[in-house]
């Protein structure tokens, strides 16, 4: 399961496109994370393209709004979780790939983190819609998949930019792949396959 990672690229001065995977519990009367383990695990990746002195463009799903705007899941709360974790400014656009998004991302400078509104605002990210996924890589040079938990769907953050530019893995893609490959190399324990039969089988 040998895959290029982070490590196996020039980042410097590169504007990069992380998908990360910030889908995080949000209390909906006060607006707070509840758990921010998904946003703690983007950290190391995160801090690595920093150090490399990288512009970070990241981008991420939160619940489901079917392809239309909703307050309910905008990344505010993440942008302001993000910031305090890397003690670090992480702006936010008003939409993915749009106007706002196209003028904070056109003139980053090294060090800097834009996170764009949620993917899922748009109907064309789970369609994988070609256009969508192309103005999602027009913004940057290089692409880091690093959100395990999203990264079997077909969806335009997750695979379609791959067809527009360089790919690599971040380092949890990283871990949790070495986990899988070891899982299946050496398991510790025999696999075992329980099947349950469903009313109606015959």
């Amino acid at each position: 399961m040998n895959k290029k990672t982070i490590r196996d690229i020039d980042l410097e001065h590169k504007k990069i496109l992380v998908r990360c995977d910030f889908n995080v519990p949000i209390d909906e009367e006060t607006g707070i994370i509840t758990d921010n383990r998904r946003i703690r695990a983007a950290i190391p990746t995160i801090q690595y393209l920093l150090n490399h002195n990288a512009k970070l463009i990241l981008c991420s799903h939160l619940g489901r709004p079917k392809g239309q705007f909703n307050l309910k899941y905008s990344l505010k709360p993440v942008a302001k979780e993000l910031s305090k974790l890397l003690n670090k400014q992480v702006k936010l656009s008003k939409d993915v790939i749009g106007e706002s998004a196209k003028e904070l991302t056109s003139n980053m400078k090294d060090g800097d983190i834009v996170l764009l509104e949620n993917v899922r605002f748009h109907k064309e990210e789970e369609e994988n819609a070609p256009q969508f996924s192309k103005e999602l890589a027009d913004m940057a040079e290089i692409y880091v998949n690093d959100a395990f938990g999203t990264a079997h769907r077909a969806h335009s953050s997750t695979t379609g930019v791959a067809n527009y530019l360089p790919a690599v893995s971040g380092f949890l893609i990283e871990k949790e792949l070495e986990f899988l490959g070891k899982a299946l190399e050496n398991p510790s324990h025999p696999f075992v396959a329980i099947l349950r039969r469903s009313k109606g089988f015959r």
